[in-house]
């Protein structure tokens, strides 16, 4: 079964710990030992981690001599902002209709209150 990219890339992102990881190469790329530190899981938990978000393309992995360095990879983070913009527009609209609907009941009673 192909896998669908948005269902991979939100899969990676619905982890707190791969979230944690993410905000921390926002920062500039870090070695496994560097992600683990504020995390109380082992270094191989640390490292499957990483694998979830390199398959989802949200990081890509170098090597230097021992040390192995992660990167953000933002354009899958994109995709997924364009996906939720459809439905943030959305619910904009919807709010913005109730927001006009309730702002004419309180002018009628308002009205009604003189």
């Amino acid at each position: 079964m192909a896998e669908d990219r948005l269902s991979v890339i939100f899969a990676a992102l619905a982890d707190p710990t791969r979230r944690g990881i993410l905000a921390r190469l926002a920062e500039g790329d870090a070695t496994v030992s560097e992600l683990a530190e504020p995390f109380a899981i082992s270094l191989p938990a640390i490292s499957r981690h990483l694998k979830v978000l390199e398959h989802a393309g949200l990081i890509t992995r170098s090597r230097s001599a021992q040390w192995r360095s992660s990167s953000l990879n933002p354009e899958p983070l994109r995709e997924a902002t364009a996906w939720m913009e459809r439905y943030r527009q959305f619910w904009d609209a919807n709010f913005d209709r109730l927001d006009a609907h309730l702002r004419r009941i309180q002018a009628q009673t308002e009205r009604n209150d003189r």
